[in-house]
Order: structure tokens, then C-alpha cells, then sequence
């Protein structure tokens, strides 16, 4: 499914990585950029170059924070959300395509269960504790 939407959304100049951020920003507009990497399970410097180009773009517009001017919170434009829409629209075209040979019933249970374990993935990762980043770097390198 990745692979079709990647494909489609390509001719909308936006990655599957612009448009998580995009959909998260609609859900928080006016996050930081450290709680976006956060949402999105990415650094803080790749989150900052999604940011870049999609500010670039005209999608995504960076202000001040008013208490804390080292912070900089982040906004959706208008044409962030006609993106949003158009691509939103692309997924669940595929969604609907993959799903085709299933009931309405079946196609509800199936996205019950995903969200079940997802919900459970997300759980373990939570729960797990975090390495020290000099343990973390060891074991990359192994």
C-alpha cells in the first residue's frame, strides 16, 4: 500500500513523509518542531528539513513561541489543507482498492483489529526503556 500511495501522491509534489506531517499538524496546529519529531518518531534535524521544504512550498508556516523565543511553533497554510484533501483522497482510494473484496463488515472488523494492534505496538515501544544513546550507538554499529 505504501508503494501505490507513494507512487500517486508523487505527481502531488509531496512524500509520504511531508504528508505525516501534515496530517499531524492538523490534528496539532501550532506544535513545536521538537514535538513533531516526537509525534513522528524522527530526530529533531529530519523533522527540521521536512519542515524547510515544506515551508518552502508554501504548506507549513514557523512562528515564535510568545513565552519561549527559542521555540518555534508550527502552523498548516490554507494550501496545506487542499493538500491534505487531495491526498487524503488518494489514500483512501487505495484503501477502498485493497479492501474491495471484503464486506463492509469484514473491512470494519479488519480496520478494528489494525487499530487494536497498533494500539498494542504502541504500548510495547512506550513500555520499553530507552538506551543510553552511547548503548544505542553501539548496537547500531554491530
Amino acid at each position: 500500500m505504501r508503494t501505490e500511495f507513494d507512487r500517486q501522491v508523487s505527481a502531488l509534489g509531496v512524500t509520504r513523509a511531508q504528508w505525516m506531517v501534515l496530517a499531524r499538524l492538523a490534528r496539532r496546529p501550532g506544535c513545536s518542531q521538537t514535538e513533531l519529531a516526537e509525534m513522528m518518531e524522527v530526530e529533531r534535524a529530519t523533522a527540521g528539513r521536512l519542515l524547510d521544504r515544506l515551508e518552502e512550498n508554501g504548506l507549513v508556516r514557523r512562528e515564535p513561541d510568545p513565552v519561549d523565543r527559542r521555540v518555534k511553533r508550527v502552523f498548516p497554510t490554507p494550501s496545506a489543507a487542499t493538500a491534505q484533501a487531495k491526498i487524503r483522497a488518494v489514500a483512501d482510494k487505495i484503501v477502498l482498492e485493497a479492501t474491495r473484496d471484503l464486506s463492509d463488515d469484514q473491512r470494519e472488523t479488519l480496520m478494528d483489529l489494525m487499530t487494536m494492534v497498533k494500539g498494542r505496538l504502541s504500548e510495547v515501544v512506550q513500555s520499553r526503556p530507552t538506551m543510553p544513546e552511547t548503548a544505542a550507538q553501539s548496537t547500531a554499529a554491530e
